[in-house]
């Protein structure tokens, strides 16, 4: 549903989040959505008297009690709307949202260091992007190649010039 909206990475990282919870056999989500979706059905609410009354589509409400993480766009929003649904449930939202972000700490603490740091180096080379004023360009830095070619070609100019020189003087005297 949303992934057709996210640029290609995040629609990756997504489908990878999906796959996590799906390969690790028990989604938090799915467990706080089926304890949202007894408390509506205890109170008699339906689903879209539930969405109508708190102005969240019964599609992300459905999404929620089936513990569907991928049909939201990003945590924030998700959590969110988690919070509204329990309190409108008359559940306690703090226990709710605890429960979820213990279970996202989880999953996050197990990216290596390695990456984190890969990531925010990645992050910070694009953030640096130098704007050239003509008045303060940045000079060029040569290799020391260039700098001993150019001065080999002025000793052999220099030697040069020096003997062309030498031979004038020597060809003026013998006149």
């Amino acid at each position: 549903m949303v992934d057709k909206y996210l640029p290609p990475r995040k629609r990756y990282r997504t489908r990878l989040i999906n796959y996590y919870l799906f390969f690790k056999g028990v989604s938090i989500l799915f467990n706080i959505g089926n304890d949202l979706k007894e408390a509506r059905e205890k109170s008699g609410v339906s689903l879209e008297e539930a969405a109508k009354d708190i102005q969240i589509k019964s599609v992300i409400l459905e999404n929620i009690e089936e513990g569907n993480i991928g049909a939201f766009k990003d945590i924030f929003e998700l959590k969110n709307h988690l919070s509204t649904y329990a309190k409108y449930l008359g559940l306690n939202a703090l226990e709710i949202l605890d429960e979820f972000n213990e279970y996202m700490f989880e999953y996050t603490s197990k990216i290596p260091i390695k990456d984190i740091e890969k990531k925010v180096m990645e992050q910070n080379k694009e953030k640096t992007e130098v704007i050239a004023s003509p008045y303060t360009k940045p000079m060029k830095k040569y290799p020391k190649k260039y700098y001993v070619i150019m001065c080999v070609i002025f000793i052999i100019v220099a030697i040069l010039i020096i003997c062309w020189s030498i031979q004038q003087i020597a060809t003026t005297n013998y006149l």
